[in-house]
């Protein structure tokens, strides 16, 4: 897929980061976009400065990975988007605090896992049918370096990223011969 004019693309966590300027690149290259997000004020602003600048076709969804039932229904009530989708781009993640174990918060440990690892499985399981289906399509799942090197105070969070690693490298089997590939970006 090195020609992206004319394809549709669906980045989580579009309003900040490498969500946001994953969605400009794409766009840049001809590429529809689907952008999510929790704030519809940053997605709004996206989606003009994409439409302006690139004249491509914008679908702003709002809504958090975390919330499997709000994910599944605005993705399903998109405008046929989980039938022309060719690539996915699970970015939506975070990183909260830089405590140890003893003193960290579980709140936080619940957030990032939630967000860094549920939401990936979640955004996958209700795309990926469709792509296997049509016997196309790519998704990329931002990781990280953490995903390898742990840091004090980063266990939860490296924890996270180890588990994006386990799953596109599984995930690598469940689509071997459909045509669909997973790649794991690691910054």
């Amino acid at each position: 897929m090195t020609d992206l004019k004319g394809r549709w693309a669906l980045i989580t966590g579009a309003t900040s980061g490498f969500g946001l300027a994953t969605a400009r690149k794409l766009a840049a290259e001809g590429c529809h976009v689907a952008i999510t997000g929790r704030r519809a004020d940053r997605l709004e602003t996206l989606a003009r400065e994409i439409r302006d600048r690139h004249g491509v076709e914008v679908l702003s969804l709002v809504f958090d990975v975390r919330d499997l039932a709000r994910t599944r229904s605005t993705l399903g009530e998109a405008p046929d988007l989980l039938g022309k989708l060719d690539i996915l781009v699970n970015n939506a993640g975070l990183a909260l605090a830089l405590d140890p174990i003893q003193s960290g918060d579980p709140a936080d440990w619940d957030r990032m896992i939630d967000t860094n690892v549920k939401g990936v499985l979640h955004v996958s399981r209700i795309v990926l049918p469709g792509m296997v289906e049509r016997k196309r399509g790519h998704i990329v799942h931002i990781g990280s370096v953490a995903g390898h090197q742990v840091y004090a105070g980063g266990a939860v969070y490296a924890a996270t990223k180890f588990a994006v690693r386990a799953i596109s490298d599984a995930m690598r089997y469940d689509v071997l011969g459909t045509g669909v590939r997973v790649s794991n970006v690691e910054p």
